[in-house]
């Protein structure tokens, strides 16, 4: 196994912080997805030795929920949302833009590593739609034309960390609810930013 020693540590701080190993198993595979860029059979294998499971088990978990991606994925997942309430306001065109900027069709990844675009039921933010989140991070209000310049910095920037608040303000519209104050970081990857995880930041 790859994962270095304060991975590991963190791993058994996971385990041990629940009353059985299993019910760590979904932020283990946060962790092994973090750790080797997408979950790999090892990976779940070691989330298997980590809670009891056996590696069955702990596939059928990450095959269920799709935040967890078992294919290769690019440095943005951009996510726009399809459901009732962003459909009726545009979530579709939005998406179509998002895909035609990038060039990467909706459900698959870019050849060049850069993107993957997804179409996603709701993100709970009905109020501020249509929704969008870059590296899980959320953009409410987005318009086709915010969705594609959002995109062009994305690719032309390259930001290391991508947050909520600075995207609302540059790309953003209506919101649902006042956010209150501003978050001190964000992504860095394509994996949810879980501060207690240690996701949120550089890979060890």
């Amino acid at each position: 196994m790859s994962w270095s020693n304060d991975v590991l540590a963190r791993a058994e701080a996971l385990v041990a912080g629940y009353p059985e190993p299993r019910s760590a198993v979904m932020p283990l595979l946060y962790l092994a997805m973090r750790e080797d860029q997408g979950l790999t059979a090892d990976g779940m294998r070691q989330v298997a030795e980590y809670t009891g499971l056996t590696s069955v088990q702990v596939e059928s978990v990450a095959s269920f929920y799709s935040m967890y991606k078992r294919d290769s994925v690019g440095d943005y997942i951009v996510s726009v949302c399809t459901s009732i309430s962003c459909h009726l306001l545009g979530g579709d065109e939005v998406l179509a833009a998002v895909a035609e900027e990038t060039g990467v069709p909706p459900g698959e990844s870019g050849a060049d590593g850069g993107f993957s675009i997804e179409g996603v039921e709701c993100l709970g933010a009905c109020g501020g739609a249509p929704a969008v989140q870059v590296n899980y991070e959320l953009v409410e209000g987005v318009t086709p034309d915010s969705g594609r310049r959002l995109c062009r910095w994305l690719a032309y920037d390259r930001p290391v960390v991508v947050s909520s608040d600075q995207m609302q303000t540059e790309f953003g519209g209506i919101r649902s609810f006042d956010w209150g104050p501003a978050e001190p970081g964000g992504a860095t990857g394509p994996v949810p930013a879980f501060g207690p995880l240690g996701t949120e930041g550089p890979r060890s």
